[in-house]
């Protein structure tokens, strides 16, 4: 499994995350992976939503027929 090492946190950062993992009964290394592995799920759901909005928007009848336009334009 990957590591990460963060530098630079202040001091007061990793006492209230500390504070955070220890009200929630875990280790603060156990509430740093829930932190990160919660934030990456979130932006994965952003993107499929747009993905999601963007094939629903192109959904339907909108888009002419290539080939035909194609053959149109090797019959001039």
């Amino acid at each position: 499994m990957a590591q990460v090492l963060v530098r630079g946190l202040d001091q007061e950062t990793v006492e209230r995350l500390r504070r955070r993992a220890e009200s929630r009964g875990r280790s603060l290394q156990a509430e740093l992976k829930e932190i990160l592995e919660r934030a990456s799920r979130v932006d994965m759901l952003k993107a499929r939503q747009l993905a999601d909005q963007i094939r629903h928007s192109l959904e339907g009848p909108f888009h002419s027929d290539s080939a035909s336009l194609i053959a149109e334009d090797r019959a001039r």
